[in-house]
Formats: C-alpha cells, structure tokens, sequence
C-alpha cells in the first residue's frame, strides 16, 4: 500500500515528480494520478498505490482567508512582497502587470456571445483566452526578452538566446467551462519558475476583483491582506474540492474515493478558486488529476506562503523545466 500522507497547513499537487523530465510544447508529462493537500489533516494509510500515468495529474488542498480590498491594496502588497523577497522586484510589478493586461480582455468577454473551439484534448477555448494570453506574452517580449514563456494556448518559447532560467507560466482562463457559463470563479494564473522551481504565483479573479499573491519567502496575500490556512485536526473534519468527479478515472478514481468518503463534505466546481479558498482559511482539501503545469504552477507559492503544502501524491517538491 502507499504511505500515509500527513500534512501541516498546507497543500500538495503532483506533477511529472517520478522522472523529473522535461515535456516539450505537444505532451503531457508523465506523474503521479493524483495528488492529495491539506491543512494539518492526517489522511490514513490508503490500501491502494498511485501510479504514473502519461496525462494525468495531481491535486493540492488549501484554506482561504474571507475579507478582500480594493485592487489598489493587492498592488501595494505586490511592491511590499518585491521589496523584501528574493525574487527581483521588477518581477514580481511584472507579474500584476500581466493579470491587469489579461483582465482587460477577459472581463469584456465575460457573459457575451462567444464563439468557442474545441482544442485537441477537447477543452474549450475562446477568443478571450487567446487574446489574454498573447497581450502577456507581448509584456514580457518586451521587458524581459531574456526570459522563457510557457503557456497553454501557445507552448513553450524560450528567451532570447535560448535561455529559460527564468520562465513565465500562464493560464489566461483556469476554468474555461465557468467562463463560458458565465460562472466567476475561473481565474488568470501567472507563476515564474526560477530553474524550474515556482517562485511568484499570482491568482487574480477579476470579476470579483480578488488577487492572490505569493512570492517565495514572503506570506502570501488577497488583495493586500495577509493569509494563512487553517487548521483542521481529522480527515473527518474536513471540507474538500475537486474541480469535477469525472476528472478521476482509471487509477485515480480508487485513491479518490479513499480520501473522499473519510472527509466531512465533498465539493465540486471552482477550478483554481478552490485552491483560493484553501489558501484563506475556508476549506481543508484539495484533491485534482489531469493537471498540466499551467494549471497549477502560479498557486504553489500561494499556498506555500500561507503555510500550506504542495506536493505531488508522494510528498515530492514540484518543479518543471521547459524542453
């Protein structure tokens, strides 16, 4: 059988973690199923083992605090995170620059009539995530050229030179589906990997005007407040989401279950919201699979600074380096 999984207030998320390989622009990478975060849960030795499985990803938990500011507060916590971090100040103004110029695509879309795509692994997309997506990129073309960009519209385009020490990863629109359903709780994920190590997260949700911010080393914030996970002292006590049921099938739908129908009340629906929520304070679990690192990237250092934890389903540190 697997190892317990004992967590702090904090919360896991698998990818690509058994080979430690590199995915090129087409690929999923490999990992674990699924992977499995809390706040201070202790999660029982489950009689199953979770396997590696081309396509498949992991899940993370975490708590989420409840009060949010005005915008002007989330850029004033921004500054006060780069003037103290290890990350260069001018990366971290960057990276609110990014979900602003995004906003100002994606909030105009929000609940029109839209022409929507099916891309290759049928998942929706439309013109706004498309659009977003390019007016980031065009951002960092031009402050930053030297720097690698992965996102999931467009792949992966190294920097100037060849060079990816430093790569941007964006998900324009987490949550397509509630975008197009007219739902706001799909958000603009922007992390920046430092060899591959994410270092800045930013999670913004423009519509309800909420950002998260996390910045290595630094606590993490919404909308220039600090927060931090709560504890949850049993499985039986906690509240867990997961962005759809179907999305565990074949060798994640066993270890889903085993966690499920220990926890105090499942839930469903939020996509990258949920992670937001754990981050503040307000539920205990996260539990996800077929994640790519666009999906997840930005809010390992969301949840890391607010005392959570985010590993894949074997407690390892996620990382990803672009091919």
């Amino acid at each position: 059988g697997g190892a317990p999984i004992v967590t702090t207030p904090r919360v896991s998320r698998g990818f690509d973690a058994s080979t430690g390989r590199s995915c090129n622009t087409s690929e999923i990478c490999p990992g674990p199923s699924m992977a499995l975060a809390s706040a201070a849960v202790a999660t029982p030795a489950p009689s199953w083992r979770a396997t590696n499985r081309v396509g498949e990803r992991v899940g993370m938990t975490f708590s989420v605090a409840t009060r949010s500011r005005p915008r002007a507060a989330a850029r004033r916590s921004v500054a006060a995170a780069a003037s103290s971090s290890e990350v260069p100040a001018e990366y971290v103004a960057l990276a609110a620059d990014l979900v602003d110029a995004a906003a100002r695509i994606t909030v105009k879309h929000f609940r029109t009539p839209l022409e929507i795509d099916d891309k290759n692994d049928a998942s929706p997309v439309t013109i706004a995530d498309k659009g977003a997506e390019a007016a980031m990129r065009a951002l960092v073309h031009e402050r930053f050229p030297t720097h690698a960009i992965f996102g999931e519209e467009e792949g992966i385009e190294l920097g100037e030179g060849g060079l990816q020490e430093w790569t941007w990863v964006f998900d324009p629109i987490d949550g397509t589906k509630s975008f197009i359903t007219g739902k706001p709780l799909w958000g603009t994920l922007v992390a920046l990997l430092h060899n591959g190590e994410p270092v800045l997260g930013v999670l913004d949700q423009p519509v309800l005007k909420e950002r998260w911010v996390g910045v290595k080393g630094q606590p993490s914030t919404l909308n220039g407040e600090v927060i931090s996970t709560r504890r949850c002292v049993s499985l039986g006590d906690a509240y867990l989401y997961s962005t759809t049921p179907y999305m565990f099938e074949g060798d994640n739908l066993m270890p889903y279950k085993e966690v499920a129908k220990h926890v105090k009340v499942p839930m469903f629906g939020c996509d990258c919201y949920a992670y937001g929520l754990l981050a503040a304070g307000h539920c205990d679990l996260v539990i996800e699979a077929d994640l790519k690192p666009y999906d997840y990237m930005a809010l390992v250092p969301i949840i890391k600074g607010a005392g959570g934890v985010f590993t894949d389903w074997k407690g390892r540190e996620l990382r990803w380096e672009g091919s």
